[in-house]
């Protein structure tokens, strides 16, 4: 359990208060032309908090209408390495009661552009929820990585 709150920390201090660019996949509504499931990926701004990675958005967009058909997404950080795995979560309007806190957190963290980008009297624009199940630091040049399991709250070193 130690090794999980330490790795808990290093990702609050590598995201948490900020401003992250991440790529988020999603499982497309429309199959690959050989019928099967094919990924949607895209890059959100996201600020990290307590295991979930959160972005405002607007609940008619694809990736929207995707998560709520299969809640199942994979996201990736380039610059640290680190990929995982977990579900997504429409929380709704940016300005319900239950998002109040959130949503000013969120206005904060991404104040720059945030104005520019939403339009928080529209109820469509919503909060994003990413909880993280799996998660995977990867150090190839060094030949180590690091598993994170969310959910048992493991961690489990390799190299």
């Amino acid at each position: 359990m130690e090794e999980f709150k330490t790795a808990m920390g290093h990702l609050q201090e590598k995201f948490g208060n900020k401003d992250n660019l991440i790529g988020i996949s999603t499982i497309a509504l429309e199959p690959s032309t050989d019928g099967q499931p094919q990924p949607d990926a895209r890059f959100v701004d996201a600020y990290y908090e307590d295991g979930a990675f959160y972005t405002v958005t607007y609940a008619t967009t694809k990736k929207i209408q995707q998560i709520t058909a299969n809640p199942h997404v994979a996201l990736c950080y380039v610059v640290d390495s680190f990929t995982a795995t977990g579900r997504g979560e429409n929380l709704g309007w940016v300005k319900a009661e239950k998002n109040l806190e959130l949503a000013a957190k969120l206005r904060e963290i991404f104040a720059e552009w945030y104005q520019d980008a939403n339009n928080d009297e529209d109820p469509n624009t919503c909060i994003l929820k990413v909880t993280l199940e799996q998660g995977l630091w990867n150090f190839p040049h060094e030949g180590r990585s690091t598993a994170i399991d969310f959910m048992a709250k493991t961690v489990v070193h390799k190299g």
